[in-house]
């Protein structure tokens, strides 16, 4: 049986990547074959053209580049990603968890379309990538709840209080908060796990939010275990 594929998404600045390794390293110690993949995959030039779009060189605002091209940037992507690292592995029953996916399109490109499209925009990216691309769908996706005020305040400390150094995602405030309308809207559609990252006007601990995540990550595997066996 093929792998279970976990997905970790949120808007920047929500812990994804914090989330990802402790994860990781709580499957492993548990004894599960795990991997774990991010992207953009910025080790590699399949990322190149999504450098250039983050970075401003294709225009200085997300909307400057429409969602159907900025979405085939991050698809190209995770399809050299899955090819070239993770595909046999996920193939022959190895877990992945993937910091950011196909996911990342549908919350930050959805929002550059008018409401009315955004169905036919999320049938588009599951037909792409997981048509067209091949991609595996994921087998669970877990969401990371930030408040975009709370976010922003982490991103300023990660940067240490430099602003240049955000992309043109990270550095529209106003984009953030669409994005999140449009995750909450997607999250829906496809039944992801929301796990709330803040209690009030401050994030939770980290330790909390993994908890959280850990349960719902030991659910899914118990689910697929009894699966395999009927």
């Amino acid at each position: 049986m093929r792998g279970l594929l976990i997905t970790v998404e949120g808007l920047d600045g929500s812990g994804k990547g914090t989330q990802s390794r402790l994860l990781l390293d709580s499957l492993q110690k548990r004894g599960i074959p795990v991997r774990l993949v991010s992207f953009p995959d910025y080790e590699h030039p399949s990322s190149t053209l999504v450098r250039q779009y983050l970075s401003g060189e294709f225009g200085s605002r997300p909307g400057d580049v429409n969602a159907y091209a900025a979405s085939s940037f991050f698809a190209v992507d995770r399809f050299a990603s899955y090819r070239k690292y993770w595909r046999e592995a996920l193939l022959v029953g190895e877990c992945v968890i993937a910091d950011r996916y196909t996911t990342s399109n549908m919350v930050y490109q959805l929002t550059k379309l008018p409401r009315e499209e955004w169905q036919t925009f999320l049938d588009w990216v599951c037909d792409f990538e997981y048509g067209k691309l091949e991609l595996p769908q994921p087998d669970c996706t877990l969401y990371l709840d930030m408040p975009v005020e709370i976010s922003q305040r982490l991103l300023s400390s990660r940067y240490a209080g430099d602003e240049k150094k955000k992309d043109i995602h990270e550095s529209s405030l106003a984009y953030l908060k669409a994005c999140r309308a449009s995750a909450l809207y997607t999250a829906e559609r496809f039944g992801w796990r929301m796990i709330s990252c803040a209690a009030g006007q401050n994030p939770k601990t980290v330790e909390e939010i993994h908890t959280e995540v850990l349960s719902y990550i030991e659910e899914a595997i118990c689910q697929r275990t009894k699966n395999k066996g009927t």
